[in-house]
């Protein structure tokens, strides 16, 4: 699942500067106009007999800010595959500065070709991307040692007899078209099918799974009758996806349409950010799942950071918006009458 951003042909022009030349230590890219576009080449006329630690020191540091995400892609190793693509993303920046950063990063890969880089990292400090936070990254990745034929088949075998495990334990993979798939729990997908029913269930709310990456319902038996109550049963310190049936009256009338919020809190830290990262990419696949799974019609979706900027005026604005009388023209009168 991709977040719908391409790459621009300014951006795939310097990407080949950078592999033909080797003067080019690097390339620097940002997201502008729903596009991925250059920032700069990082270039120097001793970068092909400088070490990875020199130019990292003379070139990367100095163009990296604490606030300002970014994609870094770097000549590392001297066979081919040559490059790493480093997705930088600060702790400080703004949350959906991290969230769309978060969503592109193997849009970006895929676009330059996948062929070209030997490792994709994630960082959120500008210590990371230092000579010294390499050699961390280093040691940590060779923590797991490389396995062995044998030992590759047999993680197979146990891979498979997991994922037949896992169907009975009431999950399934929801097939929404040729190239994205989602898993998603059985009580999740019953719980919004009742929400198409006259019953008596008028919120689901879901979470993903940062570990198995499936969709799971988040175990809550609140009915909540207003915009208010809803806020207070939506999670403040992680994302969800909430569905709610919200039943009032307008004008006189009974209305009862279903409204999709999505949530994405301030929480900071690392393994927050890479646990909400996961968010975004499922988001357009819950709304389909929801359609096509479940026989849903969301009328109206929300999408903020904390639950309390959800209120019920907000809602009824959105939902029944004031029709603006235009008043006929009046000509005016002609003089002396």
């Amino acid at each position: 699942m991709q977040s719908g951003i391409s790459a621009s042909q300014e951006l795939t022009a310097q990407f080949n500067e950078l592999l033909q030349s080797d003067s080019n230590f690097g390339l620097l890219v940002t997201i502008e106009k729903e596009a991925l576009v250059p920032l700069s080449l990082l270039s120097s006329p001793s970068a092909a007999s400088a070490s990875f630690a020199d130019n990292v020191s003379t070139l990367l540091q100095p163009a990296v800010t604490d606030s300002d995400p970014l994609y870094i892609l770097l000549k590392r190793y001297d066979a081919t595959p040559k490059l790493i693509a480093v997705s930088y993303v600060p702790d400080i920046a703004k949350v959906r500065q991290k969230m769309l950063f978060a969503s592109t990063r193997l849009t970006l890969v895929r676009e330059l070709g996948s062929e070209h880089f030997r490792e994709t990292i994630f960082t959120t400090t500008r210590e990371e991307l230092t000579a010294e936070g390499f050699v961390k990254h280093d040691k940590h990745e060779r923590l797991e040692a490389p396995l062995t034929e044998e030992e590759r088949s047999l993680q197979g075998v146990k891979q498979a007899e997991a994922e037949e495990g896992s169907r009975g334990t009431g999950s399934r993979q929801i097939h929404l078209s040729q190239t994205m798939q989602m898993p998603v729990h059985d009580d999740a997908l019953a719980s919004l099918k009742e929400l198409g029913s006259n019953g008596g269930k008028n919120l689901v709310m879901l979470k993903v799974n940062p570990d198995t990456e499936k969709i799971e319902l988040v175990p809550d038996s609140s009915t909540p009758s207003s915009i208010a109550e809803l806020v207070q049963a939506i999670s403040t310190t992680e994302p969800r996806f909430t569905f709610y049936r919200f039943a009032h009256e307008h004008q006189g009338s009974q209305h009862a349409p279903l409204l999709f919020i999505y949530t994405c809190p301030v929480t900071g830290g690392r393994k927050a950010i890479k646990d909400r990262m996961l968010y975004p990419l499922m988001k357009r696949a819950v709304l389909e799942m929801a359609e096509r799974e479940c026989g849903l019609t969301v009328d109206k979706k929300f999408e903020v950071e904390e639950p309390s900027e959800i209120t019920e005026e907000t809602v009824r604005t959105d939902l029944h918006p004031q029709v603006e009388v235009k008043k006929g023209f009046s000509r005016p009168k002609r003089p002396g009458r």
